[in-house]
């Protein structure tokens, strides 16, 4: 692995492991080998899984921050993302379900995020055209 380096500003959580550390200035961490974390701009509230994709996304959030439920969450995950697979027909959406799994596989979890975020337009879009449609025939 070659080393990986984040920026954090004053006052920021970063999720490492499971620990959350805070810095007390800004500072640069240079990871030297893989590790498992989480940004804390990244983190989505209980309250913010309204979506799918948003609920798979806690999912794996959740095996990153508390990794004593891990295998629950990731039980959770399986399921979730098997059935949404089959529920979207879109190609990318598809495309980038098998990638994250794959990513968790890996215990790459925070590409599996960042492959998820970059879902979040796609399925706004499509619920909210879901919801024109809906709307129009209530008329």
């Amino acid at each position: 692995m070659k080393p990986f380096c984040i920026n954090l500003k004053s006052g920021e959580r970063l999720f490492i492991n499971g620990a959350v550390l805070r810095v007390d200035r800004k500072v640069s961490i240079e990871f030297l080998n893989d590790v498992t974390f989480l940004l804390e701009a990244h983190v989505m509230q209980p309250e913010e899984t309204t979506t799918p994709f948003r609920q798979l996304y806690f999912m794996i959030q959740t095996m990153v921050i508390d990794p004593s439920n891990a295998n629950t969450a990731r039980r959770l995950f399986d399921a979730s993302c098997h059935d949404l697979f089959d529920a979207v027909s879109g190609q990318s959406l598809r495309t980038a379900l098998t990638e994250v799994r794959q990513l968790v596989d890996a215990k790459r979890y925070y590409d599996a995020l960042k492959t998820i975020r970059n879902c979040f337009a796609i399925e706004d879009e499509i619920l909210n055209r879901a919801k024109l449609r809906e709307l129009a025939e209530c008329k």
